[in-house]
């Protein structure tokens, strides 16, 4: 008798959420927008893993997926995003966002219909700049930042649109894909990330490209390598080979000296 008091007790204090099905639901007050409108899409989701993130597709009416954010979410399983229109502008029809987690083969979606005229990119112009006119850069600048011997990296730059999210990728030496991010600038249009190179992705020694891409426009893109060595970075003038050529030197200098003795003989 004593044992099944136990069991019930011990039933009663089991969290029901850990015997519940997964559920993920996805909702949006905005169902008709205009082309460089934004949209905020908002989510909860249940009986997961709370520290795997869930993902956003978002699929324009052509069937091309613009972005695949991945989310985080509260305790409460709440997750948003602001999706901002691609460049130029969102196209027109139905677009379809999905949101979709590892641990469960349910997922959810909405539509939302872009109307009114679609923005086309302009041809910039052969002529000179004119005298007190500042040139708007025509691409993203992009730098990298690490330590040698550090997995960290950090991605800086600046771009000239600020109403529309970086798409970070990272290739291998090999040309294999190693990870998709995305990033929103800042008013400035500034913006910054911090990628970590270890694990087994990044277990080939060379050259990786980080590839910042703003939109559909290929003009909005750059890219830099940074050189990965056993998981970790190794930069272009490294410690190390400030070490090697210090100590090259030094040999030159003693070979040469002893060049120079000679031996004068007793008389």
């Amino acid at each position: 008798m004593f044992k099944i008091i136990l069991l019930v007790l011990v039933a009663m204090f089991i969290p029901i959420t850990a015997f519940a099905e997964p559920m993920i639901e996805l909702s949006s007050a905005q169902t008709e927008v205009h082309a460089l409108d934004t949209v905020l899409v908002v989510g909860k989701i249940t009986g997961v893993s709370e520290f795997k993130p869930v993902t956003l597709t978002v699929i324009a009416p052509d069937g091309e997926i613009v972005y695949t954010p991945q989310l985080s979410f509260d305790n409460d399983g709440m997750f948003k995003r602001l999706i901002h229109a691609p460049l130029p502008s969102f196209k027109q029809g139905v677009y379809t966002v999905i949101a979709s987690h590892e641990d469960t083969e349910k997922t959810a979606q909405i539509q939302f219909t872009v109307t009114g005229p679609i923005i086309t990119p302009t041809v910039p112009s052969t002529e000179s700049t004119k005298p007190g006119m500042t040139e708007k850069p025509s691409v993203i600048a992009l730098s990298v930042e690490s330590k040698y011997g550090y997995h960290e990296i950090t991605v800086t730059g600046s771009t000239r649109s600020s109403s529309t999210d970086i798409t970070f990728t990272i290739t291998s030496p090999k040309g294999n894909l190693i990870s998709v991010g995305q990033v929103t600038p800042d008013v400035n249009g500034k913006f910054s990330t911090k990628i970590n190179a270890g694990g087994p992705l990044w277990k080939e020694d060379g050259l990786y490209t980080i590839t910042a891409n703003q939109g559909l426009t290929s003009e909005l893109k750059q890219s830099v390598q940074v050189e990965i060595s056993n998981g970790v970075v190794v930069p272009e003038f490294g410690p190390i080979a400030v070490m090697i050529l210090a100590a090259a030197i030094i040999s030159i200098i003693a070979v040469s000296s002893k060049s120079r003795l000679c031996i004068v003989p007793r008389y």
